[in-house]
Formats: structure tokens, C-alpha cells, sequence
């Protein structure tokens, strides 16, 4: 049996803290940890942003966009609990709720995108559309590298499925972008 103790303290400089013998599953799991932290964290501004729009279409695209990002951490959640063979929901939730997730999937500080939406210029909803497809372009470019760099194959796999997900985004975007213009 595995016993994880969460740093939500300094969780960015060590994920897990494990008491037991190496199962080989942790590198995935750690790789779900890092992705479920940071769609949470991409979540966190999306909703953010939908509630500080000027425009009811910028508030429409953010909400649309957190509600996508909730559906990746349910996506993660599930196969992390599936992986770990851990059924502890309720415990999972736990962990949700304690670890702070500074950073979006898009690398980039939440605090620094918070600041974006006080500018007038991410206030539309061409700007919305902007900032939105500036942080989807980057989460994808992130799930692509690790793709490509993660050693274990099923930690592969998921970063594969996160980068399709987030090509989906950007298509969403690209084509309200369309229609803006």
C-alpha cells in the first residue's frame, strides 16, 4: 500500500512526499498531479475572468473555457484514481480544495493573468479571444513537449489526449475569432 502525504505548502518544488516501496507507478502519477494542478489553476482564471468581463460575450467565452477546464480535471481525476487504484474520492476532493494551483496550464502565473484583466484590452471580447487563445496555444505547446519528453508511455498517452484537448480550444477560439472580425 502506498501512503502519500500532499505538500500543499511547497507543492510545486516537491509533489509527493511517498513513505513505501517505488511501484512504478509514480511517474504518472506525479504526471496527473502536475496536469489536474494545472487545469485547476486555468480553471481558477477562467472563472475569474468570466466574472470580471465587461462584455457579455467575454463573460461567455471564459465561462465556456472554465467549464472545459473542469471537465480536464474530472478527465484527470478519474484516470488518477484509476491508475492508483485509490477509490477515495472524498479524499481527492480534499486534496483539491487544500492545494493551492498557482500557475495555468499555459505555465504562466495566475496572479500575472489576473493583472491582464484589468487592462482594457482583454476586457472585449476580442481581447478575451486574445488572451484565451494566447493561454491555450501555450497549454498545448506544454502537453506537447512533455509528450514528447515524459519516460513513462501512459504519462505520454495522457499528455498526448491533454495536448488534443487544447488543439479543440484552440479551434473553438479561432473560430469565434472569425466571427469577431
Amino acid at each position: 500500500m502506498i501512503v502519500r502525504v500532499y505538500d500543499s505548502e511547497n507543492i510545486f518544488q516537491k509533489r509527493i512526499k511517498e513513505f513505501c516501496m517505488i511501484t512504478g507507478k509514480e511517474d504518472l502519477l506525479t504526471a496527473l498531479i502536475e496536469a489536474y494542478l494545472m487545469e485547476k489553476g486555468t480553471n481558477e482564471f477562467y472563472v475569474q475572468a468570466a466574472e470580471k468581463a465587461s462584455e457579455q460575450i467575454a463573460e461567455k467565452t471564459f465561462g465556456e473555457l472554465s467549464r472545459w477546464e473542469e471537465q480536464h480535471m474530472e478527465y484527470i481525476q478519474y484516470l488518477y484514481l484509476s491508475v492508483s487504484e485509490d477509490r477515495d474520492i472524498q479524499g481527492f476532493h480534499d486534496f483539491s480544495v487544500r492545494t493551492p494551483s498557482p500557475d495555468t496550464e499555459a505555465g504562466i502565473p495566475v496572479k500575472d493573468l489576473e493583472k491582464k484583466l484589468d487592462m482594457p484590452q482583454y476586457s472585449d471580447e476580442r481581447g478575451a479571444v486574445a488572451l484565451a487563445l494566447n493561454i491555450e496555444g501555450r497549454a498545448f505547446n506544454l502537453y506537447r513537449k512533455l509528450s514528447e519528453s515524459a519516460t513513462d508511455s501512459n504519462a505520454r498517452m495522457v499528455f498526448r489526449e491533454m495536448m488534443e484537448q487544447e488543439q479543440k480550444h484552440i479551434d473553438y477560439l479561432n473560430k469565434m475569432r472569425e466571427k469577431l472580425a
